[in-house]
């Protein structure tokens, strides 16, 4: 009993201090001083909470506090938020209603919780279908009232920072869904902060040991960088000061995330990533009218310094990116060692802007848009958003994969013919910047003209062009399109288009495949149209009726008869057997596994000799032995292994999260995978003979496959072969670079 008493009150203790310090800050900001409704929030969730425990072991009052102090520190928002933030779990856990909290609290708090509630639990349920229509849910409320998706977001990162006491295959879940939503959205938002950290706690549940190496590595090179940045900046100091700046300069580290991520997509090691440090300059504008003179100015004191590389400069201030963000970016030449060091140049203002956003600090700032702000980028980006909702997507996979496109956008600016100029991500094409205008213009457009020059739809805009779009009445939305098309607005609006024109041929098809039943005198049953979908290799009616109604399939004769003979059963199908040697790699996608035993989705599953041949590996990303992967059950009862990275994964994670499992491998140099390296050199006569050498002799290897192409001295190769696990993969890398005509050793898959 006293034991029990002494934590009672070592919780009161936490809690008390908690929320005072929440106080504090809310008292250090520019907001209105509302205490007393703060504090008659925190009472009231506390009370509601009483005696309920998080995972962790501590009082759940302390999580509400937590995103408050989230929302008021790291967002800057005011007491209307960080009241719904200390109130967001009321409703979902506690018998108190959405009622309850307006009679108490008024009505917009209300609204804030109502939207957080509606969107708990994650973004994702059970079912696919449940998790896009969260999602939209989300995104409809994030339109209504932008500080819903800012709490959520808080919400999200106190959970990744607690994510600890959760058991694995939660972790993937949570981890994978951030990395794929919250993330992109926090970086859209303008919350670059609160984004680099999600990225990097999901970074460190998903691929741990990458994670510590990394982290282990800039930790050996601090030393190193500090003085390099001393040497760089010292200049830097004295033509500011000699100019009357005022100013405070930092050093920006890049995030292991961001070192990982790049190590991934470019193919390079961590020594090759020559970004890792960058110099951030804030000033103090003499006159707010003349900031963005005055950062060219700083840009232009800069430039004389140092060398700057021609094609690294970034003008964000004249044309702020979608976000709000707002910088000058160059990129110099330290000559002292031969680097090149990204440099950014902002306000105060433009700072407080990159770190926290500019839709929590302004628009909401006193509760009512002014005119400027609701033609802000913000709201532009949101009509967007109401744009793709309003065509419904069949695939939540497809949903997902539309909204993702207009997320983490890099932008270029492009012309109309009048000269005003046009945002559009890095990567439009023409028809693009058609349906960016208006749908009517997309659907019914011919070509394109590009500064004057008539080019083809799928031409690739690039910064400063003039465009102007070609149309015809008599134009019609064509499938290829999808191939080429980038924005998430033109996808969602041709693949709207083509499911109304398939729908109608479908209706078509069916009346057709009625008629030929009648004609026949047969029964339009559901038995005998599936015998007509295996005739003609169709999975499903819908595509028959289609194929039918396109007149891609014409039905006759051979239709009659294969409906009227009399199938027997196919035992040979039936008794096919699969037998693996102990020596070969284990299940791939296009094979059966074998029958899967119980499993407890609690634990993780163990890949090993005698567990391998249950599970799919999965040919999207070919993990081996020494990968960080999970588990995966579809429909049919099949668990197939990623590699957590594995785009595929990325999106099952997202979208299909309660299906993972954790898993790992303890396999002992028994089985063969396969494993594909890339090599790059220069070309010298008996390169290949050393590179067959090393493989054969040396290591041992069985080479699948081996491809060479050379050009202009520099020749670049691919190697299929077959190994145990990582391990081999490294030594083999390692042995190759060893001879000095390779320059680069990657595995790619």
């Amino acid at each position: 009993m006293e034991e029990q008493n002494l934590r009672e009150q070592e919780d009161e203790r936490i809690v008390n201090e908690a929320f005072q310090r929440l106080l504090d800050t809310y008292l250090s900001s520019h907001h209105r001083k509302k205490v007393d409704l703060i504090t008659k929030a925190f009472n009231f969730a506390r009370k509601a909470h009483e005696g309920v425990r998080r995972l962790s072991g501590e009082p759940y009052i302390m999580h509400p506090i937590a995103v408050a102090q989230i929302v008021s520190e790291e967002i800057g928002l005011g007491s209307t938020s960080i009241c719904s933030a200390l109130l967001h779990d009321v409703v979902e856990d506690t018998d108190y209603t959405v009622d309850d909290i307006e009679n108490i609290f008024g009505p917009k708090i209300a609204q804030i919780v109502d939207g957080l509630t509606k969107i708990s639990g994650g973004i994702f349920g059970d079912k696919t279908s449940a998790q896009v229509e969260n999602f939209k849910k989300l995104l409809l409320t994030m339109s209504d009232d932008i500080r819903v998706i800012l709490i959520k977001i808080a919400d999200r990162l106190h959970n990744m920072r607690t994510l600890g006491s959760q058991l694995p295959n939660k972790q993937y879940k949570i981890a994978g869904e951030t990395l794929s939503i919250y993330a992109p959205l926090a970086y859209r938002l303008g919350l670059n902060k609160i984004k680099e950290e999600l990225e990097n706690l999901s970074f460190s549940y998903e691929h741990p040991e990458e994670c510590q190496l990394i982290t282990q590595r800039l930790a050996e090179m601090k030393a190193g960088l500090d003085t390099i940045y001393n040497d760089f900046i010292g200049p830097i100091r004295l033509v500011l000061d000699r100019h009357g700046i005022k100013y405070t300069i930092k050093a920006r580290i890049k995030r292991p995330y961001s070192i990982w991520k790049k190590m991934q997509t470019k193919h390079v090691s961590f020594e090759d990533v020559y970004d890792i440090l960058a110099v951030r300059i804030i000033f103090e504008p003499r006159d707010p009218a003349e900031e963005e003179a005055e950062c060219m100015q700083i840009y232009a004191y800069v430039s004389k310094l140092y060398t700057a590389h021609p094609d690294r400069f970034r003008d964000w201030v004249s044309h702020p990116k979608s976000n709000g963000y707002q910088a000058v970016h160059t990129t110099l030449m330290n000559k002292k060692v031969g680097k090149w060091i990204e440099v950014q140049i902002r306000s105060q203002r433009m700072d407080e802007i990159a770190e926290q956003g500019f839709a929590a600090h302004w628009k909401y700032k006193d509760g009512e848009k002014t005119a400027e702000e609701s033609e802000s980028e913000l709201d532009k980006w949101l009509q967007t958003i109401k744009e793709i909702l309003d065509d419904p997507q069949p695939s939540g996979m497809d949903f997902l994969d539309t909204i993702k496109l207009n997320l983490y956008s890099s932008e270029l600016f492009v012309l109309t013919p009048k000269g005003d100029v046009k945002k559009m991500p890095v990567g439009s094409t023409a028809l693009d910047f058609a349906y960016s205008i208006h749908t009517f213009v997309g659907t019914h457009c011919i070509g394109a003209k590009v500064n004057h020059a008539l080019v083809s739809l799928n031409y690739v805009l690039r910064g400063g062009d003039q465009v102007e779009i070609l149309t015809s009445r008599d134009a019609q939305v064509r499938r290829e399109w999808l191939s080429f098309v980038t924005t998430a607005k033109a996808k969602g609006k041709i693949q709207a288009y083509l499911r109304r024109e398939e729908r109608e041929k479908q209706k078509e098809g069916e009346r057709l495949l009625t008629q030929f039943f009648q004609t026949a005198d047969m029964e339009p049953n559901s038995m005998n149209v599936d015998k007509l979908c295996n005739l003609h290799n169709l999975r499903t009616r819908e595509q028959l009726y289609a194929a039918i109604g396109l007149g891609t399939i014409t039905l006759g004769d051979a239709d009659l008869d294969h409906l009227r003979a009399r199938k027997g059963r196919n035992w040979g199908g039936m008794l096919k057997l699969f037998k693996r040697s102990k020596d070969t790699p284990a299940t791939t996608d296009d094979a059966t596994p074998d029958a899967v035993p119980a499993i407890d989705r609690k634990k993780t599953l163990i890949l090993n000799e005698e567990t391998i041949g249950h599970f799919v590996i999965g040919q999207c990303c070919h993990p081996i032995p020494g990968d960080d992967v999970l588990g995966y059950i579809d429909q049919r009862g099949r668990i197939t292994i990623h590699k957590r990275q594995c785009p595929v994964a990325n999106r099952l994670k997202a979208a299909n999260g309660n299906n993972l499992f954790a898993a790992r491998w303890d396999t002992h140099k028994r089985l063969y995978f396969p494993a594909t390296i890339r090599l790059e050199g220069i070309d010298h006569v008996g390169v290949l003979y050393q590179v067959a050498a090393i493989l054969s002799q040396q290591l041992n290897i069985n080479m699948r496959r081996l491809t060479i192409e050379s050009a202009d001295g520099i020749f670049h190769g691919e190697i299929n072969m077959e190994v145990h696990d990582v391990d081999d993969v490294r030594r083999i890398c390692r042995d190759l670079k060893k001879i000095d005509e390779i320059k680069s050793v990657t595995r790619i898959s």
